[in-house]
């Protein structure tokens, strides 16, 4: 990252740690004259071959020395992959004030909690159309309609110029709640002149327009009354226009609400408190009431629908689930899409389901989802809006990021205008020109239980290779005076042979005979460095088993010097 020092005047600087070339874990840092706004702080959920972690954090190591330069964290709207990492970021990061939506901050302020810092975060609730004074930056919200409420996109001023930030967002006509994303606003900012434009590029491939989310409030309140037993639909949690439809059609068909899942229950409590969720309390029932209320009275929404293994629905679906069983006849509706990754875990929950005798709905079969961010035809409408000299596009993987700079230059932005970058490229940016600064370290930080960055790669390779292959351990004791043998070479077994059959009986003696053969090269009594024998047995033992079973297990060898 370019020393602040070297800055000019008006020069722009930006520093993306996260969110560019991946869905998720968004962090992008603004520099200009040795001051850094941050715009959200996201976490991204693991991927199948990180066994073991629970969360994925931006690397943040090259902010921890500049805290004091950075004048404010402010979030676009309250979703994990926008907020989920400032629990474990914030102190990091300087401690900054962080600026957000009424319901942003309420679902931050119950992370928060969780860590006992919700008391000690400074937060500053922003309103759509105000500007808010965080120098050398003016930073204006305006309304962006996203799957979740009180989503807003940015309008920064800088000595260089207007840089608008959509957020993620849609352009909804009928949004549930009624507030649709400002473009009177953005055609202001239009005529202002913009200097960058950085713009949601999720669903740049899907042509046209992304449905309104009432869509599926329309189709809810078909299916529901049809179903003959308990409903038990599942979504995410955050997406509160969801819930309020969902309660809509229950009320409509005479059913109850049950709430289901600790972050559901969380959420719905926040929204409801904060007035985004307008649900009649007699509408909903407890779980001690649900033995005692007709099934075709029910409505369940719960957390799951991604096939998390401990989640509700899939306990449901697996029989474990303490309180709620699910029925022959009962109806599953799984309103969310296939994350890419999840498909295998979805379809195993779904076909649990069937087999407990469930009818399930779900995004192949029915619209019972839409998406929340904008498709070709309202990127273009923006990009025509706010005519911006400059354009990068973030929030996608990297085909997305090129199809939509291909867009912007369909509008008319100069090829040598627009840039496609990743994470750890810096971007300098001023009324002159745009071009590439210098690249800067960040990379992935792995949460595993309570442990934050002491899993990385080559544990995670091991990892890996324990679930491919398994584990062989020898265990060998030496006087470490005499060189002398005590105990062993046994050697042991965990996911790699049944080493109560025969074959693996014999195959692990050979191996404990080839180790011998290899002890007995040696003058043990001279050896100095134990950790170059470890290295010997492990060759030995690789080589052997895979000339013997073309198998690679993870060796690990244990020698105790007494």
């Amino acid at each position: 990252m370019t020393n602040p020092a070297e800055d000019t005047t008006e020069d722009i600087r930006l520093l993306p740690f996260g969110g560019f070339g991946e869905i998720g874990m968004n962090l992008l840092g603004i520099e200009t004259q040795g001051k850094i706004l941050l715009i959200d702080c996201g976490l991204m959920f693991p991927e199948a071959y990180m066994f073991g972690i629970d969360l994925v954090l931006p690397d943040i190591n090259v902010l921890e020395e500049r805290g004091a330069d950075i004048v404010g964290l402010v979030l676009t709207h309250g979703h994990e992959d926008h907020i989920g990492a400032l629990p474990f970021l914030w102190q990091r990061l300087g401690s900054p004030a962080v600026y957000g939506t009424g319901l942003t901050l309420g679902l931050l302020r119950r992370k928060l909690k969780e860590y006992e810092l919700d008391s000690r975060v400074e937060m500053i609730e922003i309103t759509p159309r105000q500007r808010y004074d965080l120098a050398p930056f003016e930073v204006e919200p305006y309304r962006a309609a996203h799957s979740i409420v009180d989503g807003v996109g940015l309008a920064i001023r800088t000595p260089a110029g207007l840089i608008v930030h959509s957020g993620d967002f849609k352009i909804d006509p009928t949004p549930v709640d009624g507030k649709n994303t400002d473009l009177a606003r953005l055609a202001e900012f239009g005529e202002e002149s913009v200097l960058l434009l950085l713009a949601d590029s999720t669903n740049v491939e899907n042509e046209g327009y992304t449905l309104s989310e009432r869509t599926v409030g329309k189709v809810l309140e078909e299916i529901i009354p049809r179903c003959p037993q308990r409903v038990i639909l599942s979504t995410f949690s955050s997406n509160i226009h969801r819930i309020q439809q969902v309660a809509d059609a229950a009320r409509l068909a005479g059913r109850k609400l049950l709430i289901n899942g600790r972050s559901m229950v969380g959420n719905v409590a926040v929204a409801r408190e904060l007035g985004y969720l307008t649900i009649p309390n007699e509408q909903f029932i407890e779980l001690r009431d649900l033995p005692h209320t007709p099934p075709e009275e029910v409505l369940i929404i719960t957390t799951g629908s991604q096939g998390e293994p401990l989640s509700a629905l899939m306990r449901m679906a697996l029989g474990d689930h303490k309180k709620i069983n699910i029925d022959s006849g009962d109806t599953v509706i799984l309103s969310s899409k296939f994350i890419p990754g999840n498909e295998k875990a979805i379809s195993d929950l779904i076909n649990h389901l069937y087999r407990r005798g469930a009818e399930v709905i779900y995004e192949k079969t029915s619209e019972i989802h839409v998406s929340g961010h904008a498709s070709r035809e309202e990127l273009k409408l923006l990009q025509s809006l706010v005519k911006p000299r400059y354009f990068v596009p973030l929030h996608g993987e990297y085909r997305h990021l090129v199809k939509h700079r291909q867009l912007a230059m369909e509008m008319g932005v100069a090829p040598e205008n627009t840039l496609v970058i990743e994470n750890g490229q810096e971007v300098i940016v001023s009324a002159e020109e745009l071009r590439l600064g210098e690249r800067f370290e960040t990379g992935r930080v792995f949460v595993d239980g309570k442990g934050v960055g002491d899993v990385g790669v080559m544990e995670l390779r091991d990892r890996r290779h324990l679930a491919n292959h398994g584990l062989v351990i020898l265990m060998l004791a030496i006087n470490q005076s005499t060189g002398k043998i005590i105990q062993g070479p046994d050697i042991f077994s965990k996911g790699f042979i049944p080493e109560d059959s025969d074959n693996g009986e014999a195959l692990l003696a050979e191996a404990r005979q080839r180790v011998c053969e290899l002890l007995d090269e040696h003058s043990l009594a001279m050896v100095s460095d134990w950790e170059e024998l470890r290295v010997e047995v492990r060759k030995v033992l690789r080589r052997f088993f895979n000339r013997a079973i073309a198998r690679r297990p993870l060796i690990l060898p244990v020698i105790l010097e007494l």
